[in-house]
């Protein structure tokens, strides 16, 4: 029923003003259609990320959202830091850590969190 349909991540911020600056701005994103309120739709790719403004903002403890950014990873990394944003370091099993790179084989991947704490994850896949 739904494996031919394409999903979307649903973020939410208490500030959208400034998720705008992080998603638009510091992640790159690009808006499309119109901005309703307190809703922004993302283009990722052939994915859709909404932004919405919800007092439940930052509540989720796990990941919200993912990109498979191949073997851009390090690259995507250092722009992100130069850009001020933190990286999260895990201890998960069977996982080594490279500076903010974790390593499994040929698995890479960095998390990272929004300004309301949702956790956004980069992967070599």
């Amino acid at each position: 029923m739904l494996a031919a349909k394409d999903a979307m991540a649903t973020i939410a911020v208490k500030d959208i003003a400034t998720a705008k600056t992080f998603y638009g701005g510091i992640l790159g994103l690009k808006p499309f259609g119109s901005e309703s309120d307190g809703v922004i739709l993302y283009r990722s790719g052939n994915s859709t990320i909404v932004v919405y403004q919800s007092q439940y903002a930052g509540t989720n403890k796990a990941t919200s959202a993912t990109w498979g950014v191949g073997e851009e990873l390090e690259a995507i990394v250092q722009i992100l830091k130069n850009a001020g944003v933190s990286f999260e370091h895990y201890d998960f099993p069977g996982l080594r850590r490279e500076g903010d790179v974790h390593i499994a084989g040929d698995f890479r991947a960095a998390w990272f969190r929004d300004p309301e704490g949702n956790i956004l994850h980069i992967n070599s896949m």
